[in-house]
């Protein structure tokens, strides 16, 4: 591996643990949500640099959109539409 992909890998990384520990931490679940998704968004990136472009995809479309959009819709529906 190149010094430029390690470097890559090594900074996206520390973006994931980062974005993990905000979703830990949150004192607000849309917080937590958010961090969830940049999270997965992190990890498709990843993927994309470790040569497995259709993992990332999955994990850009499944991982980081339609979970946390649902994680919205749901806690919509069950707060009736109220924020925290």
């Amino acid at each position: 591996m190149s010094m430029v992909l390690i470097a890559i890998a090594t900074l996206l990384t520390i973006a994931m643990i980062g974005a993990a520990w905000v979703t830990i931490r949150a004192k607000k679940v849309a917080t937590a949500m958010l961090a969830a998704g940049l999270v997965s968004l992190f990890a498709s990136v990843m993927f994309l640099f470790l040569a497995a472009p259709d993992v990332a995809m999955t994990e850009a479309a499944i991982g980081s959109g339609l979970t946390t959009f649902l994680f919205f819709f749901v806690l919509g529906r069950v707060r009736g539409g109220s924020d925290d």
